[in-house]
């Protein structure tokens, strides 16, 4: 599937999709309306209509398949966003335990990184760009701030080891969230779906050649089917690009304030 498909508005992605849907059913009810004169529509005919149930079938079953690797993703990709967002959460609130100092600067850092994760990150994982080679320098600032604290009591002691925990969280969550994002539905799927929808409007209209309007019905029918369907799976083959897509707003709700000036 293009790339420039993913970007569109959903009522245009549909406008579009619906639009070739047709256009492909117009096309093989055109080229089959005018092969079946003479000896070719008795071939025809010789056709068995059980030829419509068995692409059809098969077609079905291949979007299941599609359609439930998608779905599956964009659970996984929510949940990854989710539990960074409540990762970092956690570090905000275990922060208030600590000295006012390193209290304010730890803040601080979570906020730089939601910051950067939604202005930086997101529109790269939306191309498809986005990398986990590096850690975002107010995360990594975040970690070395933490670890290089000597606590005084046991409470903060605690309170230190927590949030190591949960920003370790966090980075595990950001590279699941930045992997799923450059996942999507393969080209040679796109194609063997694409080549079985072409197979079951031949089939339609092979098998009701000697009936146009039954054929331009049922043509019209399965377009319908076959477009709702790839309009589904375009719509969230890419957890974090399109309309439909996965927003950092999880991370934004969490985002610490800015800090009050004394």
């Amino acid at each position: 599937m293009s790339d420039w498909i993913h970007y569109l508005p959903v009522r245009w992605m549909a406008l579009v999709l619906f639009g070739f849907a047709y256009f492909l059913a117009a096309v093989v009810f055109a080229t089959v309306t005018v092969l079946a004169t003479g000896e070719r529509a008795k071939s025809f005919k010789a056709v068995s209509p059980g030829m419509i149930t068995v692409p059809g079938m098969i077609f079905g079953l291949f979007v299941a398949f599609i359609a439930a690797q998608v779905m599956a993703g964009n659970e996984h990709a929510g949940s990854a966003v989710s539990r960074e967002a409540s990762a970092l959460r956690v570090v905000t609130l275990l922060a208030t335990g600590l000295p006012a100092e390193q209290q304010a600067k730890l803040q601080l850092q979570v906020r730089r990184y939601v910051e950067q994760a939604a202005t930086v990150e997101w529109p790269d994982m939306a191309r498809q760009t986005a990398t986990f080679r590096t850690t975002p320098v107010a995360l990594d600032e975040a970690l070395q701030l933490v670890v290089t604290m000597t606590p005084p009591g046991a409470g903060q002691q605690t309170a230190q080891r927590e949030i190591i925990s949960a920003l370790g969280t966090a980075v595990d969550a950001r590279l699941q969230r930045i992997t799923i994002s450059q996942s999507q539905v393969n080209p040679v799927r796109w194609w063997c779906l694409h080549l079985l929808a072409v197979c079951e409007l031949l089939a339609i209209a092979i098998v009701h050649c000697d009936n146009r309007l039954t054929s331009a019905i049922a043509l019209g029918l399965f377009a319908t089917g076959f477009a709702a369907s790839v309009l589904l799976i375009a719509a969230h083959d890419r957890p974090f690009t399109g309309q439909i897509s996965i927003s950092p707003a999880p991370l934004l709700q969490i985002m610490p304030g800015e800090p009050t000036k004394q």
